[in-house]
């Protein structure tokens, strides 16, 4: 798997047409679980293909029980300056259901341990909405993350996909879902507790104190072309989007019989239009109309439905950038929707 990642990197080192990279992300999988010769065949391909920026933001996802003092001290050595945890949740019966193999006290344990290493760049990740999960409870989930004094969290909100098992769960009454009432209250506690603790919210669903906003995620909101590597690793270079199989060895397979490993598809302007509203109204570097207008006309129904969000105070137009209030964050969608092309 790993020869024939490195071996996609040399493949595809065109596809960025020559453009530097200021971000690299492992992830995707279990990238915690990669040795230092798996690490450092696939960064070391990177460097020999492609023009790396001396302050690259290279990010790693940990699981917090393969956090340990060897593993902080080889992905530092490396290059490695950015962990992403995933927590996920503080309650034992939570990790249980979603399958997580740490305990409570391995996500306690392990943040201590990677600000002690000398990591200061971290991330972790929460999830919200989760079944009889109380708002006192959620709370001091979000309590407990601020107190380890991390510098970013990000916190989703559980979606319940057809055909999974938590779906056959909730319609055998084995879990009871979150109500969409509950859900709000809990985003809404969530923003207030890292507002008032100095994080900014710098898109709907990641929280930054200054200078620790997530560079690599930033990208992809803004619309930069990046190159994905892997199974299932999707790519964009603004005017085509291209996923690779995600079967492991048939991909590995395309790989060493020199085949297409990826299926591309060219965005319409339509499409490219409606992605970067719904991408830049998340975040509060919003839609500069001077960028949609390369793309397409705007037309006087997206000019008039602005006005009216304008007028109801859930947008701003701060000198030609269309960004959300603290109102309209809460009905970006609904935003986003009235503001796409249509055919």
């Amino acid at each position: 798997m790993i020869q024939s990642i490195a071996q996609e990197i040399i493949e595809r080192r065109d596809y960025l047409e020559g453009k530097a990279i200021n971000t690299i992300y492992f992830g995707g999988g279990t990238p915690s679980l990669l040795t230092r010769e798996e690490l450092t065949l696939i960064l070391q391909t990177i460097r020999e293909q492609f023009a790396i920026n001396d302050e690259v933001e290279i990010s790693l996802e940990a699981n917090p029980d393969d956090i340990t003092v060897d593993a902080l001290e080889l992905w530092k050595s490396i290059g490695v300056n950015r962990l992403s945890i995933g927590l996920q949740s503080f309650r034992k019966e939570d990790l249980e259901w979603m399958n997580r193999a740490h305990s409570v006290e391995e996500a306690t344990n392990c943040v201590h341990e990677v600000k002690q290493s000398g990591f200061e760049n971290i991330t972790v990740d929460l999830i919200y909405g989760l079944p009889n999960l109380s708002l006192d409870e959620w709370e001091k989930h979000v309590q407990t993350v601020i107190d380890f004094q991390v510098p970013h969290i990000s916190a989703y909100c559980l979606t319940i996909e057809k055909g999974t098992a938590l779906n056959n769960w909730v319609n055998n009454g084995k879990i009871v879902p979150a109500s969409e009432d509950q859900q709000s209250d809990q985003f809404n506690l969530l923003v207030e507790l890292l507002e008032k603790n100095g994080y900014q919210q710098y898109e709907i669903s990641n929280f930054a104190k200054p200078g620790y906003e997530s560079r690599h995620n930033s990208n992809y909101w803004k619309g930069e072309w990046y190159l994905g590597v892997g199974p299932s690793a999707h790519s964009f270079n603004g005017v085509s989007r291209a996923w690779n199989v995600a079967n492991n060895q048939r991909y590995i397979k395309a790989i060493e019989s020199n085949d297409v490993c990826c299926t591309t598809e060219i965005l319409s302007p339509e499409n490219q239009f409606n992605e970067y509203i719904l991408t830049g109204l998340r975040t509060v570097y919003g839609v500069e109309l001077r960028k949609l207008k390369t793309i397409a006309p705007l037309s006087n129904e997206f000019t008039s439905n602005c006005d009216q969000f304008i007028q109801k105070e859930w947008m701003l137009n701060d000198k030609g950038i269309l960004v959300l209030t603290k109102e309209g964050r809460l009905r970006a969608d609904h935003i986003a929707a009235e503001l796409f092309m249509n055919g």
